[in-house]
């Protein structure tokens, strides 16, 4: 029986985890979006600008989290 060599860095690992929160982030923003547009399409053009600060805040999130694994990788 072989033993499979684990080689690389940990910290891409960790940032592919860390990675499914602003995914999970982002589909939360926009379905929310759509969903107060289809209740009101009078005022999709004001929730539109909330749409997209949303989505930069968690946006910004999943670079940081790429930032700190190259960061952290010593």
């Amino acid at each position: 029986m072989f033993l499979a060599e684990i080689s690389g860095n940990v910290n891409v690992i960790g940032y592919g985890i860390a990675a499914l929160g602003p995914g999970i982030g982002v589909g939360l923003v926009f379905a929310a979006y759509i969903q107060a547009t289809a209740r009101q399409p009078e005022s999709a053009s004001l929730t539109r600008v909330y749409m997209f600060v949303g989505f930069a805040v968690v946006e910004a999130l999943a670079l940081l989290g790429l930032v700190l694994a190259f960061a952290l990788q010593g």
